[in-house]
């Protein structure tokens, strides 16, 4: 007589959770072809849902950044340029809000589907260069770098970046392993992609350009059709801004030299220095994290015992590495090299204003970079404690938001750029217009600071002028303004109020003048009062 035993429930939740078995489910996913994609994809919508949700907390109590702001007001209007920059991340704006409301939670997650495309592609790059297990390590660590969580809060072309950079560097790969003229192709157009989001990505363009340069195969790559084809693809693709550029005299550029030159040497030394230092302590996470998780690598309670520093060394090993695609991992660094040092290098011996932003674009490809050391052996439990760890501080900083916004606020009470109200004041302005004239509020004037709010929380986004600014986006033609009527709205403590008077003295003699206040009350505490000085111009006046 035979029995047959039934595992209790008890026994199945137990295997369910059993270590082993979680870690052999997870790199059996992240490394089978039919299943890795998948894998990705659902970490990286996971990625900016809880991302979006926590920015939303921290953010309670503060306007969209005024990029963001500016972005949408791009967007309303399809131009082939916008005055400081390229027209791409206005283009996607204009997109983006094609489908969800001008409301704040949108804007973070316009930033968080930015960043999680760029998550995206980076494993794609790292899979041409390293195994697919090296490949989802990378992944983790980008999601752990703060440039794609708390730091990339604000879509702008800088954050743009971060999705047409890599589909720079993921063809340029593919042109260099296929050397074909399709190849160049596609390298071509994501090279057009890329200066369409803001010219600073030269520097990656360069960097490339020298790494083909530079690299032992260059001969092979350079004979082929793919760098000529991808060079010709690239300046008929740009035609039609360049044809922009030419008709709007140049602006971009004009704007780039009026903003960022500098003469104060010692001014350009010290940004120099915070750009170096800010940069390697956004990266030092990732990487410091990625080391924990491999050195929790079991049986490491045993080795910290016996051979503390065995938990360190295991990782490393001489000898060849399959997992490493050298000739690729060669351009990786070459390319990581030249734009880590280039830029600093170029600001002090061109006394250029070197922004920390800019480091934003520029060091995706550091996690790889390192990963892709053919020294480093990368165990299969490290991919599991990596994405533990992302998952557990992911969840713990979105649990911690709201505090952490409060904090934050009682910190700032007084800070009126970070908490000053000027969304009320844009709904405040609209119902002025709207009970004067009985219509739409068309133009909004004043500096791009204040106008920017304006142009995304009226429910009328009027579009923005600014007067005295070389570098108009285009929006509002001069004539317009007196045709239509405008609203000028400016900070009276900003050193340039005189001259906005002026203008609108001589621009709508019979505007009417008013001062307004405003503050915002967010969980029933305060912010800061900012006062306004507003002029309401009329239609035709």
């Amino acid at each position: 007589m035979s029995t047959t035993s039934i595992p209790s429930p008890g026994t199945h939740a137990k295997r369910a959770l059993n270590p082993r078995r979680l870690v052999a489910r997870l790199v059996a996913s992240a490394t089978d072809p039919r299943t890795r994609l998948w894998l990705v994809i659902q970490l990286a919508v996971l990625h900016a849902v809880i991302w979006t949700f926590i920015l939303i907390n921290l953010k309670a109590a503060q306007d969209v950044h005024m990029d963001v702001a500016e972005a949408y007001a791009w967007g309303q209007k399809f131009l082939l340029g916008y005055g400081k920059h390229p027209p791409l991340s206005g283009w996607i704006a204009g997109l983006w809000f094609m489908v969800f409301p001008p409301k704040d939670w949108a804007t973070y997650a316009l930033a968080m589907a930015t960043v999680s495309v760029g998550m995206v592609i980076c494993w794609l790059i790292a899979l041409r260069v390293v195994d697919a297990r090296r490949a989802f390590l990378v992944l983790v660590m980008v999601a752990l770098y703060p440039i794609f969580n708390f730091k990339g809060f604000k879509y702008n072309p800088d954050l743009l970046q971060l999705v047409t950079l890599p589909l720079l560097m993921l063809a340029y790969l593919n042109a260099f392993e296929k050397r074909s003229w399709q190849s160049g192709v596609l390298l071509g157009l994501a090279g057009a992609l890329a200066l369409m989001t803001k010219y600073w990505v030269l520097t990656m363009i360069g960097a490339v350009g020298l790494a083909a340069l530079i690299h032992p195969d260059r001969v092979r790559f350079l004979a082929s059709p793919a760098p000529w084809v991808a060079i010709a693809t690239l300046i008929v693709a740009m035609i039609p801004h360049g044809i922009w550029l030419a008709d709007a005299h140049f602006v971009s550029l004009t704007y780039a030299g009026d903003t960022y030159s500098l003469a104060d040497q010692s001014q350009i030394n010290e940004l120099v220095r915070g750009y170096a230092l800010h940069n390697f302590a956004l990266l030092a996470l990732p990487v410091a994290l990625a080391a924990l998780a491999m050195a929790l690598v079991p049986p490491w309670w045993r080795l910290l015992m016996r051979d503390p520093l065995a938990i360190v060394t295991r990782a490393w090993a001489r000898g060849d590495n399959p997992g490493v695609n050298i000739s690729q991992a060669l351009n990786i660094w070459i390319i990581q090299i030249i734009v880590a040092v280039g830029p600093p290098l170029g600001a002090l011996a061109f006394s250029v204003y070197l922004k920390t932003d800019w480091g934003i674009s520029l060091f995706f490809l550091v996690p790889l970079a390192l990963v892709s050391i053919p020294a480093l052996r990368v165990q299969r439990a490290s991919l599991f404690n990596i994405t533990a760890i992302w998952l557990v501080l992911s969840l713990a900083t979105l649990a911690a938001s709201p505090w952490i916004a409060a904090r934050e606020m009682a910190a700032n009470a007084g800070n009126t750029a970070t908490y000053g109200a000027r969304s009320e004041l844009a709904r405040e302005l609209t119902q002025a217009w709207r009970s004067r004239f009985g219509s739409r509020w068309p133009i909004v004037a004043g500096t791009m600071e204040t106008i920017q709010p304006m142009a995304f929380y009226s429910p009328d986004h009027p579009s923005p002028f600014t007067p005295h600014e070389a570098w108009s986006s285009g929006l509002t033609a001069a004539e317009d303004v007196k045709r239509l009527g405008f609203i000028g709205v400016f900070d009276p403590t900003d050193g340039r109020a005189g001259d906005f008077d002026k203008w609108v003295k001589e621009t709508a003699p019979n505007a009417e003048r008013i001062v307004m206040t405003t503050r915002r009350f967010t969980h029933g505490k305060a912010g800061p009062a900012m006062t306004w000085n507003v002029y309401i111009a009329p239609p035709g006046g």
